[in-house]
C-alpha cells in the first residue's frame, strides 16, 4: 500500500532499515551527545535566533500543541487563534480546556486568511497569536510574516503549529518572529508517529522557564533543565529519536533548500498533471505538503475506497462537512514524479 498520505508518510529506506535494530540504553554520554547534536540542528534548520531551545517530547504533535499552551499560556492572558479548519479548531479547544481566553477568527472554507481579519478579530491586551501555518485539514498555507509582523506591532508572543509546514515551505523563526515552533516526526521528516519538537526563541524559553507547567510530564522547565545535558526527563522514544537524528543530519548535509525544493517540484508536478481531471483545486495559497483535491458531484469518500481497493493507493480522506467532497494528496517522504504518475493513472480511471 503506498502512501500519498500527509502522516505517517511513505518512509526512506535508511530509516526503516535502522528501525529494525536493538535500541541502546539511553542514559549514557553517547545518547546525550545525540540529542545535543540534535537540538543545534533542529534549531538550525527553523532559523531559531541564538539563544533559542528545542524541547523533545514523546508525544503526538496534538502532544506538543498543548504542551505549549500548558507552559506558555495562563487564563491571565487572552489569546487570537486561526480557526481555519480542524487543527486550527484544536488550538482553540486546548485554549477553552486550559481556561485560556481566546478569540477565534473563523476561516469559512475557500477563503484566504487576511490582515484584515486578524485587525478585526484584536482586542487590547491579547497576548499571543497561535495558528497551524499549514492548515493541514485543508492545505492552505498561511502567510508567516504578515502573522508575524501583527503580532510585533502589538508585542504579541507567537506560536506556531509547523507539523506540516516544516522542511515542506519556508520558515525562519527569527526572521518571522515565532517564539514557538511546533514540529512532528511524521510528516516531512518522513519518522515514525510518537514523537515531536517545540522550538523556543529566547523569549519564549524565557517564559517556559518562568511558567512552567501545572502537569509534570510536559513541564518545559524539567525538559530544558536536563536538555542542558542532552537527556530527557523521562524514558525517550529512542527509536524515534536515533531516526531523527539520523534524519536531520542527512538534510543538513544535502542542505534544507534543496530538501525543500524536492518537497515543492513533487507538489508542482502532481498539481500540473490532475489539472486535466475532473477535480478542482482550491483557491487559497497552498502548502507544498499536501494538494487538496475538492470533488463538487461529493464523491470523494469513493475515490477513496477505489483508490485504495483497486490500486493500493491512500490518500488523505476528510472528515466533518468536507467528508464527501475533498481528499488531500500529501508530497512529502520518499515519493517522486513517478509516483504522481502512478497515482493520476488510477485517479483517471476511477473518475472515468
Amino acid at each position: 500500500m503506498k502512501l500519498f498520505t500527509v502522516g505517517p508518510v511513505e518512509m526512506y529506506p535508511e530509516t526503516l532499515a535502522s528501525s529494525a535494530l536493538q535500541l541502546p540504553y539511553f542514559r549514557t554520554a553517547e545518547y546525550s551527545e545525540i540529542m545535543l547534536e540534535s537540538e543545534r540542528m533542529m534549531l538550525e534548520l527553523s532559523g531559531a535566533p541564538a539563544g533559542s531551545r528545542a524541547v523533545f517530547l514523546t508525544a503526538s504533535g496534538t502532544g506538543a500543541m498543548e504542551a505549549a499552551v500548558m507552559n506558555l499560556l495562563r487564563p491571565s492572558d487572552a489569546v487570537m487563534v486561526v480557526d481555519g479548519g480542524s487543527f486550527g479548531h484544536r488550538f482553540v479547544q486546548m485554549c477553552d480546556s486550559h481556561g485560556i481566553p481566546q478569540r477565534a477568527v473563523r476561516l469559512a472554507f475557500g477563503k484566504t486568511l487576511v490582515r484584515e481579519m486578524l485587525d478585526e478579530n484584536y482586542q487590547p491586551g491579547m497576548t499571543a497569536l497561535l495558528v497551524n501555518l499549514d492548515e493541514t485539514s485543508i492545505g492552505q498555507l498561511y502567510d508567516v510574516d504578515m502573522l508575524g509582523t501583527f503580532c510585533r506591532e502589538h508585542d504579541m508572543l507567537l506560536i506556531v503549529d509547523a507539523i506540516s509546514a516544516f522542511l515542506a515551505d519556508e520558515i525562519d523563526m527569527a526572521r518571522s518572529g515565532i517564539d514557538a515552533l511546533i514540529v512532528s516526526s511524521q510528516k516531512a521528516l518522513a519518522l515514525a508517529p510518537g514523537a515531536s519538537v517545540v522550538v523556543l526563541s529566547p523569549r519564549g524559553a524565557a517564559l517556559a522557564r518562568e511558567r512552567g507547567s501545572e502537569v509534570m510530564y510536559f513541564d518545559f522547565r524539567d525538559y530544558l533543565k536536563n536538555g542542558d545535558r542532552g537527556q530527557p526527563p523521562f524514558t525517550p522514544a529512542v527509536g524515534i529519536f536515533l531516526t531523527m537524528h539520523a534524519r536531520l543530519k542527512g538534510i543538513c548535509e544535502q542542505g534544507l533548500d534543496t530538501v525543500r525544493a524536492a518537497i515543492r517540484r513533487q507538489a508542482e508536478d502532481f498539481r500540473e498533471k490532475v489539472r486535466a481531471l475532473d477535480v478542482d483545486i482550491p483557491g487559497y495559497p497552498l502548502s507544498n505538503a499536501l494538494t487538496p483535491l475538492y470533488f463538487p458531484e461529493g464523491n470523494a469518500g469513493a475515490v477513496y475506497r477505489a483508490l485504495r481497493e483497486e490500486y493500493g493507493l491512500t490518500v488523505t480522506p476528510n472528515g466533518g462537512a468536507l467528508a464527501d467532497y475533498l481528499l488531500r494528496v500529501g508530497h512529502m517522504g520518499d515519493l517522486c514524479p513517478a509516483d504522481n504518475d502512478e497515482l493520476i493513472v488510477a485517479l483517471t480511471a476511477v473518475l472515468a
